[in-house]
Order: structure tokens, then C-alpha cells, then sequence
């Protein structure tokens, strides 16, 4: 029995990418007989609610973690150990960039992407100090786990650390219970209602510079007048830089066939996954890329930028365009829609290549991973 403390910020409010593989993993995880999960949250406002996240995990009592000051002193030194607020554990879990100092533990940190050290510009100025709390965690023995070898690589490139210290473990797909599934097809709410059965292009994802929504917008644009009853929806809250998308679609010409939808539960977004006529991934840059996958798992068409790691982890799954390049997405859009004889065999290799991610192997590398880190760890005298 591996005793991991699990840090579960990222589930506290809505879920983003992150949340997404910070819950999966952990159910995945939570479902193994081999390992005592001990979530914790560094929030002062959050303190009490991370059990209403967990999707049933048990979230053991420990001492409040104050966000602000905690991060500023772990900038700083490796004071105070995570020990001082937990549970006794064998090995702390960073899920998002960082991990807390730990006298005792093994320490293994989660670096989604390299955006902040890459394209700074397209950067939440928040995720600024990553990458010096990232080699700071290498230098005091962290281990580093990324969601695709092109992060891993780059991570390998642009930090002082042994390719031994740093693994790629992929993130598993969404599988969706069969009830939801099935209640998504009768699903009628605010959204559907806007839909209205009509064929729509599907964007989904936080609004934000690095996903690139307005080339999903003009590449939109150059195909809505043939196509007079198809809309586009694009389902994700609202992230820094969100003001000059929205202002970019007010002055659209086809501003009344585009549906922003906000924030969406799973329902909702199962739906949309579902009954797209196309999924499009304009992203700018990705560490690993789970919408397209789930889409792929719903045999929905996925066309997607070759941004980062993606074409390392679509596959052959998806169709492609260049970042930024609205009339190779438009083509691409219109590809999906007449070339029906190419279809069937898109939406069978995107179901294949989907089928590879699982939670529960995610779960079993993440766990070879903890155990090579305690293993590693000098012994204490």
C-alpha cells in the first residue's frame, strides 16, 4: 500500500483541463487496492469543500492551506513541509506545476505544458512562476511527470534535469456511464434549446489566447454561407483575453449562427461532443489534448491544429490544418462534409486511437512512477 498525498486544487470551482485529469487520475487511482489516497487542497476560501469534489473520495481532515502565503514561502525555501498540514505519507502528488516541500516524502510534479516558459505571451500571468518553482522542485529531487513525450522532451531541453527524473504517462479518455450517455440524447435545456437540432461545428475549452477560438471563427466564417443552417457553438468559461474574442464575434456577419455557450456540466458537454457534425481543436499550443479524444471516443470528426502534441496523440485519428490558418481549417471543415466515402474510416481510427487512453493504465504508470520516486529518495537518518 503506496500512501500518496494527492493535491486536488484544480477541482475546487469549475473544471478545466486539469480538473479533468486531477479527478480521473485520482478515481483511477482511488479504485486500486495498492494505494491509500490522501487529497488536499492549498486554498484559505476552499478549505472545507474539496470532499464535494472528489466524486466520492474520501478527503481525510488536515490543517487549512492558505494559497498566497504558502506559495511565496515555498518560492523561497522548503519551508513549511506539506507534512506539517497531512496525513503521514510516502509520496506528495504536484497535479499542477507545483509540489510542496515534504521532509519525509517523495515528490513527483505534474507539468502539463510549457507555455509559460515557450509563448510567455499567451501565458495567464498567474502561470508565470512555473518554471522556476518547476527546477526549483528538480533541484530538491522532484520527479517529473507530463501528460506526452513532446512535453517530456521539452522539458528535458529547456531545464537542468536527468531524462531518467522526467516520464510521459499519458491521460486516459472520458469514459461516459451509460446512463448520462444515454440521458444526453433527450437532454433539453437552455443550450439545446439555442441548438435546435440544427448541424453545428463544436469549439470547446476555456476562452483564452492560447486555444485560438478566432481562427475557429474566421475558418467558420469562409464556410457559413454554404452552409445557411450550420452554426457554431463553442462551450467553455471565460479565461484572461476573453474580451477580444467576444468583440470579434459581435462584429461578425454570422455573429447570430454563434452560440457561446459558457461553462458547461458533463451533460451538456457530453451532448456537444456527441451530436457535433465536427469537433475543431484550434489550440495554439497542447500538452496533451483530452476534447478531441473524447470526441474521437464518440465518434464525432476531430480536425485539429499539429500544435505540440497533438499529432503525437490524435494520431491518425483526426484531420489537420497549421496554427493560425483559417483557410486550411476551412477546407479541412468542408472535407468532413462531402468527402462521405472518407468519413467511416476517420471515425474507426479515431474510436482506435482513442481506445489506447485509459484511467486505469494511467493509473498503473502513475503508480510505477510513485515507487520509483520512493525508491529514490536518500534514506533518512
Amino acid at each position: 500500500m503506496v500512501r500518496v498525498a494527492y493535491e486536488a486544487t484544480a477541482l475546487l470551482g469549475q473544471r478545466t483541463g486539469v480538473g479533468e485529469f486531477c479527478l480521473n487520475l485520482a478515481l483511477a487511482l482511488n479504485e486500486r487496492s495498492d494505494v491509500d489516497l490522501i487529497p488536499f487542497a492549498i486554498s484559505w476560501r476552499g478549505r472545507n469543500r474539496l470532499s464535494e469534489f472528489m466524486g466520492g473520495i474520501k478527503v481525510p481532515s488536515s490543517r487549512a492551506m492558505p494559497a498566497r502565503p504558502l506559495h511565496r514561502l515555498w518560492s523561497m525555501s522548503n519551508f513549511p513541509a506539506l507534512d506539517n498540514f497531512t496525513e503521514s505519507f510516502e509520496v506528495v502528488h504536484g497535479t499542477n506545476f507545483v509540489v510542496p516541500p515534504s521532509r519525509a516524502g517523495a515528490r513527483v510534479v505534474t507539468v502539463h505544458d510549457l507555455t509559460p516558459l515557450k509563448y510567455p505571451e499567451i501565458a495567464a500571468p498567474a502561470t508565470l512562476e512555473f518554471p522556476r518553482l518547476i527546477q526549483k522542485a528538480i533541484n530538491s529531487g522532484a520527479f517529473v511527470h507530463t501528460p506526452s513525450q513532446f512535453v517530456a522532451d521539452e522539458v528535458v531541453e529547456n531545464f537542468r534535469v536527468s531524462k531518467d527524473r522526467v516520464v510521459a504517462i499519458h491521460h486516459g479518455s472520458l469514459e461516459i456511464p451509460e446512463n448520462l450517455l444515454a440521458a444526453t440524447q433527450d437532454l433539453e435545456n437552455d443550450l439545446t434549446l439555442r441548438i435546435g437540432g440544427r448541424p453545428f461545428v463544436l469549439g470547446l475549452g476555456t476562452i483564452e489566447p492560447r486555444k485560438d477560438f478566432l481562427t475557429l471563427l474566421r475558418g467558420y466564417e469562409q464556410i457559413a454561407a454554404e452552409y445557411p443552417d450550420l452554426l457554431l457553438v463553442i462551450a467553455g468559461g471565460d479565461g484572461w483575453g476573453s474580451d477580444g474574442f467576444r468583440r470579434a464575434v459581435d462584429s461578425s456577419l454570422f455573429r447570430d449562427r454563434v452560440i457561446l455557450s459558457g461553462y458547461v456540466q458533463d451533460a451538456t458537454r457530453y451532448y456537444l461532443l456527441s451530436h457535433a457534425q465536427v469537433f475543431v481543436y484550434s489550440s495554439l499550443y497542447e500538452g496533451f489534448g483530452l476534447p478531441p479524444v473524447e470526441a474521437m471516443s464518440l465518434e464525432t470528426p476531430v480536425i485539429s491544429t499539429r500544435a505540440g502534441s497533438l499529432p503525437e496523440v490524435l494520431g491518425e485519428g483526426a484531420l489537420y490544418f497549421e496554427v493560425g490558418d483559417a483557410d486550411g481549417l476551412a477546407k479541412q471543415i468542408n472535407r468532413v462534409f462531402e468527402d462521405v466515402n472518407r468519413l467511416p474510416e476517420l471515425l474507426l481510427q479515431g474510436k482506435a486511437q482513442a481506445s489506447n487512453y485509459t484511467w486505469e493504465k494511467s493509473a498503473a504508470s502513475m503508480l510505477d512512477l510513485y515507487k520509483r520516486a520512493i525508491r529514490s529518495r536518500p534514506k533518512q537518518r
